[in-house]
């Protein structure tokens, strides 16, 4: 359960100043240290030192859009040729590793090195903002018109310094996200206490500096959230003409709901490797402006790529971009 607060900061505090005043801030750090069995002046210490970031609650808004979405833009950002060149020398690299991983864990090699490209670029953009700073302003100070996610902000907050406690990572010296993510493969706290692995053998766990690690890790989370062995990502599709066989179709998103099957019995036109899936599938429908948009088969391992981040225009980058890379 997340911790609860009866205090919080009535006017929008100063960029860059510090929680140490604060009686929400003080409130906050003993709910998490009870909630997550810290030593409570350990933890005042550490937030009591954090500072305010107004920059972070402008970047968490949702970007100021006026036109539709567009998988086509979206693609062009990911599956790009500075992308592709990096992924390409990281799968040279790390062929060993990233063959290691698959044999371990049943995840595609291909699959890890498109989260890793679409993430932070093999390692090139990770982050460099405080985590303790992020992490604090979004649990204390979030910004009004959005939903309210201080929440979770809240909850990662406890899960960063019981990371750093159990890790013996200074909170003042960690880097990342403006929100809060961290290392190569971009994990919350939460998923690092979770699912990073020590995939180097080392002894440590250190996305920021290990992509072995990070290849460990990213297919110790797909395979934990329904990644099956051999199974592709995504099909192509010829969606039926009918208005209301295609609405049907549709209204489950990206979650795998009809069998083969039953998506030609409602007009659907398959490829041969689609009709012969027996796993599940959902149609996928991608906008692309005033333009046609773009439908897709999505598998369960589509779906499982949609557990990383919640967006079909993600999945479907992370699969391209991870094809792209590994092709001879």
């Amino acid at each position: 359960m997340s911790p609860t607060l009866s205090v919080r900061s009535k006017s929008p505090p100063r960029n860059g100043s510090d929680y140490g005043q604060r009686e929400d801030a003080r409130a906050l750090s003993q709910a998490l240290a009870q909630s997550l069995g810290m030593p409570p002046e350990w933890v005042w210490n550490q937030l009591s030192q954090a500072r305010y970031r107004e920059t972070v609650t402008r970047l968490i808004m949702p970007a100021a859009s006026s036109t539709a979405k567009n998988w086509a833009a979206y693609r062009s950002r990911f599956v790009e040729p500075v992308r592709i060149r990096a992924g390409q020398a990281f799968w040279k690299a790390q062929a060993t590793e990233l063959k290691r991983a698959e044999q371990q864990f049943g995840v595609a090699a291909w699959v890890i090195a498109g989260v890793l490209g679409v993430e932070t670029i093999y390692g090139r953009q990770t982050g460099n903002f405080r985590v303790l700073d992020v992490l604090a302003t979004l649990s204390l100070d979030f910004p009004s018109g959005r939903s309210d996610r201080s929440a979770f902000f809240r909850k990662e907050l406890g899960e960063f310094l019981k990371l750093c406690q159990e890790q013996g990572l200074d909170p003042q010296a960690v880097q990342g996200s403006y929100a809060g993510a961290i290392g190569w493969p971009q994990f919350m706290p939460s998923s690092i206490r979770r699912y990073a692995i020590d995939f180097d053998g080392d002894g440590r766990i250190d996305l920021q500096r290990s992509p072995v690690d990070a290849i460990g890790s990213v297919a110790n989370y797909l395979a934990a959230h329904g990644w099956r062995t051999g199974e592709p990502g995504y099909f192509e599709v010829t969606p039926p003409t009918d208005a209301n066989a295609l609405e049907k179709l549709l209204a489950p998103d990206i979650v795998p709901t009809f069998t083969a099957d039953e998506m030609q019995a409602m007009g659907a036109v398959l490829p041969r490797e689609a009709r012969e899936h027996s796993g599940k599938l959902a149609l996928v429908q991608l906008l692309n402006g005033n333009d046609t948009p773009t439908l897709v088969l999505g598998t369960q391992n589509f779906y499982a790529v949609t557990r990383y981040n919640q967006s079909s225009y993600y999945a479907l980058a992370v699969i391209q971009l991870g094809q792209t890379v590994s092709a001879p």
